[in-house]
This record gives C-alpha cells, sequence and structure tokens, in this order.
C-alpha cells in the first residue's frame, strides 16, 4: 500500500476553504431561527419543536452522504457532486427562509412553509459540510491530517464569527432593522449575503480540488476482509469500546445545554437587557442583533481557548475546567443587565464550545486506534451530538410550561443549561480513556 504524497499548504486550504461559507450559514441559523420565528408570531413555549428539525437531518442525512459518496465515482469526483447538490439547495432557502411570512397570509401556512423550509435549509447544510471533512481524510495523509483539520477549525470559528455578527453589522451601516412587516431587511440581507459567500467558496473549492480517480485512490487503500466489509451497524455499536458511550453521555448533557443557549438567548437578553417581550419591536430586533455579536465573541473565545487545552496535565481535566467554566457562563446570564457584560459569560461558554469541538473525537478516536471501521464509528458517533439536541427540543417545551406555571420565564433556561453543563463535567470523571482496547488511568494531553 502506497502512502499519499504531501500537499502543498495552498492545497490544503483550497480542501477546506468552502467550510468557510458553510459556516456562516450555520452561524446565522443557529442565531437567528428563534428570532425569526418569533418575528413570524410564533408561540416562545413552542420554539423548542422549531429546533427538532436540524439534529434529526443531521442524525439522518450525515451517515447517508458518507455512505452513499463512499461508492459514488464520476467524472465530477467522489465527494464534489454531493457537496454541489448540497450548496445549491442551500442557497436557495437561505434566500427562501427570512421571507417564509410572506409567502402566505394564513398564519399556520406561514408557519408550515418556514419549518419546511428550515428542514430543507439543514437538510441541505449537511449535505455540504459532511465532503469536506470526508476529502481530507481522502486526499490527505496521516502526516498532514493535523493541520488540514486546524484548517478547518480555523476557518469554521471564523465563519460562525462573520454569519454571527453580519446582521449587527448590516444595522450599523444604517439597514434597517424595522420588523413591523416582517423579518426585518438588515437580517433578510445577512441570509441573502451569506448564501452569497457559501456558493462562492464552495466553486472555488470545486475548481481548484481535483479528487482521486478510483484507480489511484486504490493504491492508497489497504483490502479489507469480506467479513468487515459486512458488518453492520448495530453490530458495531455492540462492539464499541466502553469509552465510546463514556464520552456519549458527556456529549448528551453538553450538546443539550447549547440547544438551550441557541433557543432562548435572543428572548432572555430581549427581557434581561432590553425590558421588552414584544418580538415586533425595534428593541427586540436590536438585542437578536447582539446576540449575533456575543456569539461571534463566544467563537473567539474557542479559538483562544484552543491555545490553552494543552497546557494542561490531564486531557480529562481540560474537559472538566472547559465545562464548568461554561456552566459559570449560563448562570450568569439572567443576572446580566447590560448588554456589554454579556461577553464575559460568552467568553466562558466559548472556552466549553472549544472543548466540545476537540476533546470528544480525541478520546474516543484514540479509543478506535487501529479499529478498521474508524470512520464508521465516527459517523455513528455523530448521533451523540444530534440525539441530545433532539431530546432538549422536546423537552425545551416542558421546561417553558413548568417555568410559567410559576411566573418563570424564557431566561430561566440558562440556570437549566447550567446545571446539564455541571452533570456534564460530572460524567468526565467517569471516562476511562483507552488507547485501542487498552485502558490508562492517565492520558497526558
Amino acid at each position: 500500500m502506497k502512502t499519499k504524497p504531501n500537499l502543498s499548504e495552498k492545497q490544503l486550504w483550497n480542501i477546506s476553504l468552502g467550510f468557510f461559507g458553510v459556516q456562516i450559514a450555520y452561524a446565522l441559523q443557529t442565531a437567528n431561527i428563534s428570532r425569526i420565528f418569533q418575528t413570524m408570531g410564533a408561540n416562545p413555549k413552542a420554539l423548542s419543536f422549531f429546533w427538532i428539525l436540524p439534529p434529526l437531518m443531521g442524525l439522518i442525512v450525515q451517515p447517508f452522504v458518507g455512505k452513499w459518496s463512499d461508492r459514488t465515482w464520476c467524472k465530477w469526483g467522489r465527494r464534489v457532486p454531493y457537496l454541489i447538490a448540497g450548496a445549491a439547495v442551500s442557497v436557495i432557502v437561505m434566500c427562501l427562509l427570512p421571507n417564509a411570512g410572506k409567502l402566505s397570509s394564513v398564519f399556520w401556512v406561514a408557519m408550515l412553509l418556514g419549518t419546511i423550509i428550515l428542514m430543507l435549509l439543514d437538510t441541505s447544510l449537511n449535505m455540504a459540510m459532511q465532503p469536506f471533512k470526508m476529502m481530507v481524510g481522502d486526499m490527505v495523509n496521516e502526516k498532514q491530517k493535523t493541520r488540514a483539520y486546524s484548517i478547518q477549525s480555523l476557518l469554521v470559528n471564523a465563519g460562525q464569527v462573520v454569519g454571527s455578527v453580519l446582521p449587527f453589522a448590516l444595522a450599523w451601516f444604517g439597514m434597517s432593522k424595522d420588523a413591523s412587516q416582517g423579518v426585518p431587511a438588515n437580517l433578510t440581507w445577512s441570509f441573502y449575503i451569506g448564501a452569497a459567500v457559501l456558493i462562492l467558496c464552495v466553486i472555488y473549492t470545486c475548481i481548484n480540488v481535483k479528487e482521486m480517480p478510483p484507480e489511484e485512490f486504490a493504491q492508497y487503500q489497504e483490502p479489507k476482509p469480506e467479513e468487515e466489509k459486512k458488518e453492520s451497524m448495530l453490530s458495531l455499536l455492540k462492539k464499541a469500546p466502553s469509552t465510546f458511550w463514556q464520552v456519549g453521555l458527556v456529549q448528551f448533557f453538553c450538546w443539550a445545554a447549547f440547544l438551550f443557549m441557541w433557543n432562548y438567548t435572543t428572548g432572555t437578553i430581549a427581557e434581561t437587557c432590553w425590558n421588552t417581550f414584544d418580538s415586533k419591536s425595534a428593541a427586540f430586533q436590536s438585542a437578536g442583533d447582539w446576540v449575533g455579536v456575543i456569539f461571534g465573541v463566544e467563537s473567539i473565545a474557542a479559538v483562544l481557548w484552543a491555545m490553552v487545552i494543552p497546557r494542561f496535565k490531564e486531557r480529562k481535566q481540560a474537559y472538566i475546567v472547559s465545562i464548568l467554566l461554561g456552566a459559570v457562563g449560563f448562570a450568569m446570564i439572567p443576572f446580566i443587565t447590560n448588554q456589554y457584560v454579556l461577553i464575559l459569560p460568552l467568553a466562558l461558554i466559548g472556552c466549553t464550545w472549544s472543548a466540545m469541538l476537540a476533546l470528544p473525537f480525541t478520546i474516543v478516536t484514540n479509543a478506535l486506534e487501529g479499529d478498521t471501521h474508524m470512520g464508521t464509528y465516527l459517523g455513528l458517533f455523530n448521533g451523540t451530538i444530534c440525539i441530545p439536541q433532539i431530546v432538549a427540543s422536546v423537552a425545551g417545551f416542558g421546561f417553558m410550561w413548568i417555568f410559567e406555571q410559576f411566573g418563570g420565564t424564557m431566561k430561566y433556561m440558562m440556570f437549566v443549561s447550567a446545571i446539564l453543563l455541571a452533570c456534564g463535567a460530572f460524567f468526565v470523571l467517569k471516562i476511562k480513556e483507552q488507547h485501542g482496547k487498552k485502558a490508562v488511568a492517565k492520558e497526558e494531553v
């Protein structure tokens, strides 16, 4: 079996540049789904149901894109056809989503159309995102993978910052925030700009990245025994190392906590910093713009904290500290009445986000070291990201109903997130790190 050749720095960047556009779209979706549906007239208690769709589509789409693209070989490449298809649909639905309320004068029809558009957006974004990860696996040798994934991480956070602050920036330049007739112009044009950047980045990648033809690709692969090829996903889950499930439990609490943040932050700071519950008011729209700014702060803090994590003596120690910092951040938010002070708790939450992006996959891939099914296992591990968000989306309605019975408001969901992260930090203690199938008591970062 031959070793894949080294790629130039430019080639490594070309493979992942489209990630920047995809993450701008994801950031716009994450920061503004609740705001868009509230502006359309959705009941705040029902917001969590709209958040079921993104993780549900990720759970369904990502494994199938991986499976189908593994078997696709055509003149356009192996992964690129799925990238093009996903990006094309994403651009269309990104332009439609902020205009969903204008597609029908009947409230329930407009909400239904908005829900369908949101479902299509997340489906297409998942289809556009997965090929970039897979192309690194296909084209980059082991020596350069760390560099390739670090480039992806940088582009992810850069895209999140741009997508998060775009509505605020357009408003600062004078674009209208008036929501009396529907979603304001600054938010609508943010989606238009995000769609344009996405398609330009994808076109650039498609022009500058040439995937290997099947004959060349086969030279770098080790043939698998027939019995391994036929092993089912259920069978693999039964054989998964205990670390897979232990880290998955931590993931459950962390991703549920962040789902509540994405869902309820706009309503929370509109109440605490702008003293309004009216989703049509200028104050509420200002709160929505500021959410994008502080989510951008979170992404910047995540990049900076990523440099601190390797300085911890033990990986689990870094994991616990990172999660607890986020728990403190969530607990602070309901008490803050100054919009600028919100930068502090969001920076703390960014520390948790940084750890969530890096440490779980590091621990799990170490436990799967040498396993010929690592790719399939990582696809299955994606369920530990999607499933907790689905559960939290359903549970959010129940939490909001309980809080309302006792006079509570949306801001109390931040305390729920803080408690969930504290539980996640506790279960990090239960993780028994492994290398291959051999457990180790301690592992230095």
